[in-house]
C-alpha cells in the first residue's frame, strides 16, 4: 500500500507540474496551422452526440468524443487516401480503419510510402460519409477512453502558477512543427464540459492567442479556444454546447504516459 501511495503521488506531481523551461531560442511564430490538415476534408462527417441532449434516442453514437479525436490524429499520421484505386467492401474498410487506429497516436507520422492506403476516396470526410457504419465499427468502443488514467485531471482546479501558460507554449510549438494536438478541456466541477478537441492552428491576438479547434461534437464548423495572457487562462470562446468561460486545458496522448 505504501508503494502504491508513493506511485499515485508521483503521478499527480508529474501531471500538474509545469514542463521544464525551454531554451530561449525556441520561439513559435505569431500564427501557424498544420499545413497538411483541412477541416473540410480531414475530419469525420458524422458527429459524437451528447446523450443528455438526446434522451431516449436509441442507437445514439454518444460518448465517443475521445475515440473520434484520437482517431482523427491517427488518420492524419498513418493513413493515405487513393481515390483512383478501386473501392472495396465495407468489411475491408472496417479492417483498414482498425489498422490505422491500432497505432499509438504519440508516435511519429509515417512517410507517404509507409502509410495504410484507403482506396476509392479522396479523404476522411468522404470515407466516413459513405462508409459511416464501417468507420464507426473500425474505430472501436469508448470504454477504455472513459477509464484512461489521465482523465482524472479534469478534477484539478488549483493548478500551479504558470501551468496553463506552459501548456499553451507546448501547443504552439507542436502546431508550428506541423503536428495536431489533442486537448482535454474541462470546466469541472460545472457539469458541462469534460471533453476533448483537436487544435490545428492558432493566431496571436492583442490580448493573447486563439486556437482553432475541431470538436467531435460539431463536424460542421471550427471552434475556438482562447488564451488570455493577462490572466494566464484558457477561455471557451466557441466550444460546442458550452457557455463561454474559463476552462482548464491539458494535452492528451502525446506519450505512452500522458
Amino acid at each position: 500500500m505504501v508503494r502504491l501511495a508513493v506511485l499515485v503521488l508521483a503521478l499527480l506531481a508529474a501531471a500538474c507540474a509545469p514542463a521544464p523551461g525551454r531554451p530561449a531560442a525556441v520561439v513559435a511564430p505569431d500564427a501557424a496551422s498544420v499545413p497538411a490538415f483541412s477541416f473540410e476534408a480531414d475530419t469525420f462527417a458524422f458527429r459524437n452526440d451528447i446523450r443528455a441532449r438526446n434522451p431516449g434516442v436509441p442507437g445514439l453514437y454518444a460518448n465517443y468524443c475521445f475515440v473520434l479525436a484520437r482517431g482523427l490524429r491517427q488518420f492524419h499520421q498513418y493513413a493515405r487516401f487513393d481515390p483512383a484505386a478501386p473501392r472495396v467492401d465495407s468489411a475491408e474498410y472496417e479492417r483498414l480503419v482498425r489498422a490505422v487506429v491500432s497505432r499509438a497516436p504519440w508516435r511519429r507520422a509515417l512517410p507517404p510510402g509507409e502509410r495504410i492506403v484507403i482506396p476509392g476516396y479522396r479523404n476522411l470526410r468522404e470515407l466516413s460519409a459513405a462508409e459511416e457504419a464501417a468507420v464507426k465499427t473500425g474505430l472501436g468502443g469508448p470504454f477504455w477512453t472513459w477509464i484512461h488514467w489521465t482523465n482524472w485531471r479534469v478534477t484539478f482546479e488549483g493548478l500551479p502558477p504558470g501551468h496553463q501558460a506552459t501548456v499553451l507554449d507546448e501547443i504552439r510549438e507542436e502546431l508550428a512543427a506541423g503536428r495536431l494536438v489533442q486537448l482535454l478541456v474541462t470546466n469541472w466541477p460545472k457539469p458541462e464540459l469534460s471533453h476533448t478537441v483537436i487544435a490545428y492552428g492558432y493566431r496571436t491576438q492583442p490580448a493573447g492567442l486563439a486556437l482553432s479547434v475541431w470538436d467531435p461534437n460539431d463536424p460542421a464548423a471550427p471552434g475556438t479556444v482562447t488564451f488570455e495572457a493577462a490572466h494566464e487562462r484558457f477561455w471557451a470562446t466557441q466550444v460546442y454546447d458550452t457557455e463561454p468561460g474559463t476552462i482548464r486545458v491539458f494535452r492528451m496522448y502525446y506519450s505512452w504516459f500522458l
